[in-house]
């Protein structure tokens, strides 16, 4: 189980760190402006980008753990939950670049889908939980 949890925790930094890394250059963070740009009827979608990515990613998420047989071992699921979890991270950074390639002015809400995605790194309890299986 070990070996299987380290490789999912590889995947997790390295889309983390690639996304953060990103954000470094490509964003600027350095001369980040934290204060929340106007929101008006033609930048809205840069505001429903977080909400629907986390509606959706948790669907798909929770979507792609049907596929897993509880009667199994924890380890023998481990490629439903891994394919899940990459399929959830995968939304959440594709919007936090969109977010960063399309309006730099709401570059606070990718920081946010980042920190959301970080608090997403895979743990033994964290996949029982989610797998639902009996800690």
């Amino acid at each position: 189980m070990q070996e299987k949890l380290k490789v999912i925790k590889m995947i997790h930094i390295a889309l983390s760190a690639g996304l953060i890394m990103a954000y470094i250059f490509i964003g600027d963070l350095a001369s980040i402006n934290l204060n929340m740009p106007e929101i008006s009827q033609s930048n809205i979608l840069f505001v429903l980008i977080p909400v629907i990515a986390y509606v959706f990613s948790n669907f798909m998420f929770k979507t792609q753990l049907k596929n897993a047989d509880n009667k199994l071992k924890l380890e023998d699921n481990m490629a439903v939950y891994q394919t899940a979890s990459i399929i959830r991270w995968a939304i959440l950074e594709g919007s936090a670049f969109l977010i960063l390639v399309m309006s730099k002015d709401f570059i606070l809400f990718g920081v946010l889908i980042i920190l959301y995605l970080a608090l997403l790194h895979p743990t033994e309890d964290r996949i029982k939980s989610d797998l639902k299986y009996r800690l």
